[in-house]
């Protein structure tokens, strides 16, 4: 479900103070979060965030089409395990 749009989109204050901090220096460098609920905002365009995703910390660089969704769409949380298929069939 959406969040109500009388609401503002949901940014963690840590991570929009670490954003706003690198575009004030000018430098850039990779922004480690847990934040998966976090919102992607046009001041992210261009930063690269690490998100958690329950294992590791997977990097991800910001592009113009992300912005509005959740950081936690890009950072998958489950590995589908395909077990081998044993086609030989016994025969006694």
């Amino acid at each position: 479900m959406p969040r109500s749009i009388k609401k503002n989109p949901f940014v963690a204050n840590h991570l929009f103070l670490r954003i706003n901090q690198l575009d004030r220096g000018g430098y850039k460098e990779i922004i480690i979060t847990w934040s998966r609920a976090s919102i992607i905002i046009p001041a992210m365009i261009g930063h690269t965030i690490a998100i958690y995703n329950g294992k590791e910390h997977l990097p991800i660089f910001i592009q113009y089409r992300m912005v509005g969704h959740k950081l936690g769409e890009f950072a998958p949380t489950l590995t589908l395990v395909r077990h081998a298929i044993n086609d030989k069939k016994i025969s006694h």
